[in-house]
């Protein structure tokens, strides 16, 4: 199948010249969109994939690391609300193919699909170029998170609010964006705040796992020195 224009515009955005245009095309396919092949064959394999580069690069972070930390630290930057935040700062949002009933429901910047989608596309790179590509675009889109890896970690909320209090400064607060999705299947969006005014915004199928993004992706701003 010929990608669109919003395809190709995501695959510029991922720095990757398709061989395979197609695959692209698969791994930005929900299921909803019954007549068409769809990603999830593509998101078990990028899954994989994900696992082994992230895995590599703990290891030639931290020689030093026992293999609890460092399992810890595997899980929360290879679990799905990590990608699905990735996926947003790419872009894939807009290049995503779905059904009626997803696209009017706010499928678009739903958590779980950005996640899936996210894997997916990790494996169509893969499968076009090998994994010395794949493993490219994941350092890439993966770095400032595998250099703050021992922060993310962490239980976000304790910690920003622990990092806060070491400065001065009264606690954080969450602040409550947006709540999008049927009641079966929500998504919220939270708003950590410090008093100096720096923010972040983190996006879960929960509101405790939301203000965990959110105090997670502002710990990772702040401790870079953003």
């Amino acid at each position: 199948m010929k990608p669109g224009r919003a395809v190709e515009e995501v695959a510029a955005r991922l720095g990757h010249s398709f061989a395979r245009p197609e695959l692209l095309v698969e791994a930005l396919t929900h299921p909803s969109l019954a007549t068409a092949s769809h990603n999830q064959r593509l998101e078990f394999l990028g899954d994989r994939v994900l696992g082994l580069v992230i895995a590599e690069a703990l290891l030639a972070a931290d020689p030093k690391a026992q293999e609890g930390a460092l399992a810890t630290q595997l899980n929360a930057l290879v679990r799905k609300e990590t990608c699905a935040e990735i996926a947003a700062e790419l872009g894939l949002g807009a290049g995503l193919r779905m059904g009626r009933s997803e696209m009017l429901t706010g499928g678009r910047k739903k958590m779980a699909l950005l996640g899936d989608a996210m894997e997916a596309v990790i494996a169509a790179v893969y499968l076009d170029a090998g994994y010395d590509a794949a493993r490219r675009l994941v350092l890439s889109a993966w770095g400032p998170r595998i250099a703050s890896a021992h922060v993310i970690a962490r239980d976000a909320k304790t910690a920003l609010q622990e990092w806060a209090q070491a400065r001065g400064l009264p606690p954080p607060e969450y602040v409550d964006i947006s709540r999008d999705g049927p009641d079966h299947a929500p998504l919220f969006r939270v708003a950590a705040r410090l008093a100096d005014g720096r923010d972040a915004e983190g996006e879960a199928a929960s509101k405790r796992a939301a203000q965990q993004a959110a105090a997670e992706a502002l710990l990772v701003a702040v401790e870079g020195g953003a």
